[in-house]
């Protein structure tokens, strides 16, 4: 990129932090905004459904996991679309469909109304995320794709921490009014991101080469190299559900570690994806050596495991102690293995697909966030420290899988389009 006079010019210390590419910049405001409402509703969300619309948890569960279904099935058509009518184009219609959708959320009064709504919203969210991942490929430069997302990723966690303390107060009110304006709030923050997007600037995407006689259709879905990388990084993908399911569970019930630590796990964990995802996206750029570092995040998973699942037994200061080096090693590996997968989906998609490939890559994703909590629950907390240790052993294989894959992949990779 040619520096323009705004990002050559000396900056004030206020502005040091602020990414040097306009539409870098462009597209943190708008994830600071969209992760300020996903903050409040992921705050508040099943408390909403529970203390407010009066539905039983097993009730809500049941409605959640089919709408985690939902939106394993919607990242594919979502990116197909992408590619047919545009990637922003695309991307407005669902962003504007979830402002609609989670304002819905305040007029239901049955289950039966709910459990629809909860799949459409899902089904929504997923589609937008595989398509804000392909519009991201259309707006950045290819040598800077990986680094921009970093640092969105870096605003994304910014974001749900201060929406997230925002509905501590509407925790703190604890009334039907309180839920309502927050659910609304979100809705109005997903009509304004609806509003930015549309007026981003995003260039025609350069459409691969027709064959004579070759197949139509979703070309992800027949890129077996593709789908196996997808399906390497799904797997990975279950340490979300780890930090977020397993950890709490795992603290409160069979350690001696205070409880407090639940809190402190998920601030260590913000706090070193804010200092280190940016930068753990060098090394990136050549898709073999992206391998190896998702392997080398394979290990440090493993390693967290293990950490974790030996704190059983022990005195709560050493229990605490092992823990948080559990977090600190399941952060790194989170941290290095998002850099990794988002390089590698983009450097071994075919050119003119992008919708299509990270509509398929984002589905692996989605489907490790859907089976994630129930396989910690049932396989890892009831069996201690083995289910802990099966678990590592289970990503670090997809870890040390992912080198020979890429090569794979990189021999079968279709052709780059040929531009007019």
């Amino acid at each position: 990129m040619t520096p323009t006079t705004e990002a050559t010019a000396p900056a004030p210390a206020r502005n040091r932090l602020l990414h040097p590419d306009p539409t870098v910049r462009r597209l943190a405001r708008i994830t600071l905004l969209n992760c300020l409402g996903n903050g409040l509703s992921m705050t508040l969300g099943v408390l909403f459904f529970t203390r407010v619309l009066g539905f039983g948890a097993v009730q809500v569960g049941t409605a959640l996991t089919a709408a985690g279904l939902c939106g394993v099935l919607a990242g594919v058509p979502a990116g197909r679309a992408a590619d047919r009518w545009g990637s922003k184009r695309v991307l407005v219609v669902l962003v504007t469909g979830e402002a609609l959708g989670v304002a819905a959320y305040t007029l239901v009064h049955s289950f039966a109304l709910f459990v629809p709504l909860a799949c459409l919203v899902a089904g929504l969210d997923r589609g937008s995320a595989a398509v804000r991942s392909a519009l991201y490929a259309e707006v950045l430069p290819a040598d800077r794709r990986v680094a921009g997302r970093a640092y969105l990723r870096v605003v994304t966690n910014v974001g749900i921490g201060a929406g997230t303390a925002v509905a501590a107060l509407a925790l703190h009110v604890d009334t039907r009014g309180a839920y309502v304006t927050a659910l609304l709030a979100d809705a109005v923050s997903f009509a304004v991101v609806a509003l930015m997007y549309a007026a981003l600037s995003v260039s025609p995407q350069v459409k691969a080469p027709t064959v004579p006689g070759e197949r139509t259709g979703n070309p992800a879905l027949r890129n077996r190299p593709f789908l196996a990388v997808t399906v390497l990084n799904g797997l990975l993908g279950l340490q979300f559900s780890m930090l977020e399911v397993g950890i709490p569970l795992w603290v409160v019930e069979h350690t001696e570690a205070p409880r407090v630590l639940v809190a402190v796990s998920l601030i260590v964990n913000t706090v070193l994806v804010v200092l280190l995802q940016v930068r753990a996206t060098r090394g990136t750029e050549e898709p073999t050596a992206a391998a190896r570092i998702f392997r080398r995040g394979g290990l440090m998973i493993a390693a967290s495991c293990l950490l974790i699942g030996l704190a059983h037994g022990l005195p709560g200061w050493l229990a605490a102690v092992l823990l948080i080096a559990g977090v600190a090693c399941q952060t790194l590996s989170e941290i290095l293995c998002q850099a990794a997968g988002w390089a590698l989906s983009y450097d071994l998609a075919g050119d003119g697909n992008h919708g299509s490939y990270q509509g398929v890559f984002n589905s692996g994703l989605a489907a490790a966030l859907m089976l994630g909590p129930v396989l910690v629950t049932t396989v890892v907390i009831t069996n201690g420290l083995f289910g802990w240790i099966l678990l590592g052993a289970l990503m670090l294989a997809a870890a040390v899988a992912m080198p020979p894959t890429v090569r794979w992949a990189q021999r079968t990779r279709p052709p780059a389009p040929v531009t007019p």
